[in-house]
């Protein structure tokens, strides 16, 4: 049997958002919002550029998905340019490719 002493009440509680679930059929962009604001990205040319409905571009807590984007050259081309605006590929941002069985549910969140 384990005991358990009183609460850690100096511990910092941790603020979870509300999981994104991602697409099983495309890639979705992953991006710290931070990240996004630092290198002075906005919604409205993600919108016209990649043709989003309102469900492709979810901002959640410190998290910003985009997507589900389609066409193989839509996020190859991305990842080129975030990265020549400063932002660091798996640090400010991360690709999950939509390549998984459909009958698997992916959800994603942040943890700050």
């Amino acid at each position: 049997m384990l005991l358990q002493g009183p609460p850690d009440r100096t511990a910092t509680p941790h603020t979870f958002a509300m999981p994104l679930p991602l697409s099983d059929a495309y890639p979705t962009l992953l991006i710290q919002r931070a990240a996004f604001e630092r290198a002075g990205l906005t919604r409205t040319a993600f919108d016209e550029r990649f043709a989003l409905t309102e469900d492709d571009f979810r901002v959640e807590g410190d998290l910003i998905a985009i997507g589900p984007l389609v066409g193989e050259d839509a996020l190859t081309g991305l990842v080129a340019e975030l990265e020549s605006l400063g932002l660091i590929y798996f640090d400010d941002f991360f690709e999950m490719s939509g390549n998984w069985p459909a009958w698997l549910n992916v959800f994603v969140a942040t943890t700050r």
